[in-house]
């Protein structure tokens, strides 16, 4: 039995709503102005950098040095453009739907993502089935095939068996290889049958299209940014490909601590499938608080500025539930437990040999 976890000590999301909301100020539900300024100044950040690359050509080779600092500040300014495009499409910021999808593409195209399959992977799917057998963000199942999807994860992902040399690797360029498998079996098969997902999922005929058409204009993007750069390797290695891997290097060492340590729930139930962390405040302040998960599962279209409250009554009210711990413990964590799931609770390796309790299990919480 996959789900072996007690249905009567999950709470459904929506009871910690009915319980928390009245306990919030007003304003706290009211649209941040300032997500669309960050997504337009990170763009104008990331247009620079591409400007100072132009004429890296023309540098001398113990001076190209200079430019790594900026490629970091680039590859932030990706890392931002994702939480900060997270926040919009979750909240009413932008009334009109065709300026929403237009704000959409702006921020997610450097992550490779078209906004309305974000809707429908991230939205959609996994806020409503967190962490449950139907989640495509969820670790693959010890039973599942041996596809190619699984076989990557399992190379990639923090784990007992991970190398470390794969982790680098595979920690910039994770974030592409969950788009790639969801995306091709959307606009390929879109039946919910494909087998190398971790959770395959359909979505309507109108949202096929408009994701084929939305990632045919990232394509052109991107080729547009490599074609300003004349497909120069010393310019896309530090002007393109750096920022790129720095940026889904900084959005996966958060997204990893997010469920993988938790056990699988059949009922939704934040504080049992997902953790928050503790980092420093400098990273909570640019990153707009993404390390407060739990919370913005509860709360979806919460201002974000607003979630270190809602942790504080979480604390109060549910402190024997909430998972939280050091951003230094969770990846201790990752780095020493299977990947794979047995059951709800229990992690296994590659070859089934090993099985260790979730450590996020909240009825003996770390926090």
């Amino acid at each position: 039995m996959l789900y072996d976890l007690d249905r009567n000590f999950a709470i459904a999301q929506s009871t910690y709503v009915k319980k928390l909301r009245p306990l919030l100020p007003p304003e706290a539900f009211t649209p941040n102005p300032d997500r669309l300024t960050l997504i337009i100044v990170n763009l104008a950040i990331l247009a620079l950098g591409w400007a100072i690359a132009d004429n890296l050509d023309r540098w001398n080779w113990y001076y190209l040095w200079l430019y790594l600092p900026l490629a970091a500040i680039m590859g932030n300014c990706i890392i931002v453009l994702l939480f900060s495009t997270h926040d919009v499409m979750h909240s009413n910021n932008v009334k009109s739907p065709f300026l929403k999808q237009v704000y959409g593409l702006l921020g997610l195209t450097m992550l490779w993502v078209p906004p309305t399959f974000w809707k429908a992977v991230h939205n959609r799917e996994h806020h409503s089935k967190t962490n449950s057998i139907s989640d495509p963000d969820r670790n693959y199942l010890e039973n599942q095939p041996d596809s190619w999807g699984k076989w990557i994860q399992h190379l990639f992902v923090p784990s007992t068996e991970v190398h470390p040399i794969w982790l680098i690797i595979g920690t910039a360029n994770a974030w592409g290889v969950h788009n790639f498998r969801n995306l091709t079996s959307v606009l390929f098969f879109n039946n919910a049958k494909a087998q190398y997902p971790a959770a395959a999922f359909k979505v309507s005929s109108k949202e096929r299209r408009a994701i084929a058409v939305e990632l045919i204009i990232m394509i052109v993007i991107h080729a547009s940014i490599l074609f300003y750069l004349d497909f120069h390797p010393l310019k896309l290695l530090l002007g393109y490909f750096l920022p790129i891997w720095i940026g889904f290097s900084g959005v996966m060492f958060y997204i990893y601590t997010n469920h993988l340590l938790c056990p699988m729930t059949e009922v939704n139930d934040p504080l049992v499938n997902s953790l928050s962390v503790r980092v420093p405040k400098f990273f909570d302040f640019i990153h707009l608080n993404f390390s407060y998960h739990t919370e913005h599962h509860i709360f979806p279209n919460l201002n974000s500025n607003y979630y270190p409250m809602v942790q504080a009554l979480l604390k109060e009210h549910y402190g024997d539930r909430y998972n939280l711990l050091d951003i230094s413990e969770a990846w201790q964590f990752l780095l020493n437990t299977p990947r794979h799931y047995r059951n709800a609770q229990t992690l296994t390796d590659w070859n089934g040999e090993t099985a260790i309790a979730c450590p996020c299990q909240n009825n003996e919480s770390p926090n």
